[in-house]
């Protein structure tokens, strides 16, 4: 089986973070690993994160930033320390396992059987036979920002923010975390903008044929969670920024679109630009070792 590390953002998650449950997946699938990032938590959340780390180090790692730094910046670094250790696939997975950790080998399984795929993204679709709990308000906002994003992407993406995500382990994947994201909480959007921007700009495939939106069978609102609806205006107000850096007429984010020109993305056409930079690695605290958008 095809060998994943999915990266587990964590901020304050003492109370939330379920360590039996990880255990209990882990020693039934080992070709999945976990690299925890604990995001200058203020609660016990370390400590459970070195007594996780202490049951297995190979299959629970983690990276501990002393300062809060956001769960954009979080992710990126935690998926660029992933990449450094040449897994086939690297993804991110929401620390209060909102998605169940089992629906990690369907995503590992899309990703077998479609070479071509570069991302398989969790869809909280409310289908027949799904159990989807999820909050009425919740899901009204959900709705209307992901028409709105879609919209701005131009192409119909069900579910931009779910945060159950696996990728192809590969340069493109690298480009897409290798500069920092610009929007705090909805970098999701942000991450479908940059190849967006390189694809209009350089020409190839599109969201369409990179992208496959994976109906969750499972999926539930978690108390705590650090969203308000608030929230949902500044969501909004990230999305113009997304829409003014990457994807207004005329331009494009000339960093981000090189590296990703660089990386080989859209590997129909040959195209120019720099090669990709080794992202630095943070310092990880252990020893060596279904529906198509």
């Amino acid at each position: 089986m095809s060998r994943a590390i999915v990266v587990v953002p964590c901020y304050n998650e003492a109370n939330r973070l379920d360590a039996v449950r990880f255990q209990e997946f882990s020693a039934s699938h080992p070709a999945i690993e976990f690299l925890f990032l604990n995001d200058g938590s203020t609660d016990g959340t370390l400590g459970v994160l070195e007594r996780l780390h202490a049951v297995d180090p190979t299959r629970f790692r983690f990276v501990h930033l002393s300062r809060n730094s956001g769960k954009a910046e979080a992710v990126r670094r935690g998926m660029l320390a992933a990449m450094e250790e040449s897994p086939d696939y690297v993804g991110f997975w929401d620390a209060d396992l909102a998605t169940p950790l089992d629906e990690i080998p369907h995503f590992c399984r899309v990703l077998d059987e479609h070479p071509t795929l570069g991302m398989v993204i969790g869809s909280r679709l409310r289908l027949l036979g799904h159990r989807i709990d999820r909050r009425p308000l919740r899901q009204w906002l959900g709705r209307l920002f992901a028409n709105v994003a879609g919209i701005m992407l131009g192409v119909g993406i069900y579910d931009t923010q779910c945060g159950a995500k696996l990728f192809r382990a590969n340069e493109t994947c690298a480009a897409l975390f290798a500069e920092p994201f610009r929007a705090r909480w909805i970098f999701d959007v942000e991450m479908f903008a940059r190849l967006v921007a390189a694809s209009r700009q350089f020409g190839g495939l599109g969201l369409e044929h990179l992208v496959y939106e994976y109906p969750l069978d499972h999926w539930r609102d978690v108390a705590g969670s650090k969203l308000r609806p608030h929230d949902f205006v500044w969501s909004l107000v990230e999305l113009a920024r997304i829409y003014w850096t990457y994807l207004r007429p005329g331009f494009a984010s000339p960093a981000v679109t090189a590296r990703l020109a660089g990386a080989g993305h859209l590997p129909q056409t040959t195209l120019p630009g720099p090669k990709l930079a080794s992202p630095a690695k943070p310092g990880v605290q252990t020893p060596p070792r279904r529906r198509a958008a």
